[in-house]
């Protein structure tokens, strides 16, 4: 691509080139806030920077709980929540993700897409996709989710329930009689 060698400074008006060789008809091109042209073949194309695994999606916001709050009660939403407080009572988030981060302490039951833990939780988590507990954070209660992560140093203490996408949950574990009885024949 052709580049003038000393394109107008940027407070001068841009003018048609006026060369000292009047064979030359080539006029220099004016400078504007043009699209950059695609790369190609022969270019190499910049690579994409590598997506953080935890980002949150640019397209949601996340709300935050500070350090200095305190929350008991229920909360809901539609938004990603970030937890550096104290929250009591119930977290229902479902389609979204809740952090729990290094200061935070939550005694609560959480339902949402994705949970992480980096601080302390005492209740029950139900995730729709995954829960991460990382080397700081501390778990006591019973997990459902289709994966969970814990990594070195982490403090977990209850049950996991790893469940696939659509799977409902059965409590009732009765076990099946393969004989017969009078009673189970009456009742047929």
């Amino acid at each position: 691509m052709w580049k003038p060698a000393n394109p107008p400074a940027s407070n001068q008006p841009n003018q048609p080139n006026t060369a000292k060789n009047p064979t030359q008809t080539t006029p220099t091109p004016s400078v504007t806030e043009t699209p950059r042209p695609m790369p190609t073949a022969s270019e190499p194309s910049p690579a994409p920077a590598p997506a953080n695994r935890n980002a949150v999606l640019n397209t949601q916001e996340q709300a935050t709980i500070g350090k200095s709050l305190v929350i008991k009660g229920e909360v809901t939403g539609s938004e990603s929540l970030y937890i550096d407080g104290k929250v009591e009572g119930s977290i229902n988030l479902p389609g979204n993700r809740v952090t729990v981060g290094r200061n935070g302490q939550v005694a609560a039951n959480i339902n949402a897409r994705e949970v992480v833990v980096l601080g302390k939780v005492r209740g029950n988590l139900n995730a729709s996709d995954r829960v991460d507990i990382r080397n700081e954070g501390s778990l006591t209660g019973d997990v459902v989710a289709q994966r969970i992560s814990i990594e070195d140093g982490a403090f977990f203490k209850g049950g996991i329930d790893i469940r696939k996408p659509g799977q409902q949950k059965s409590d009732s574990k009765e076990p099946v009689s393969i004989e017969s009885s009078p009673a189970a024949a009456a009742r047929a």
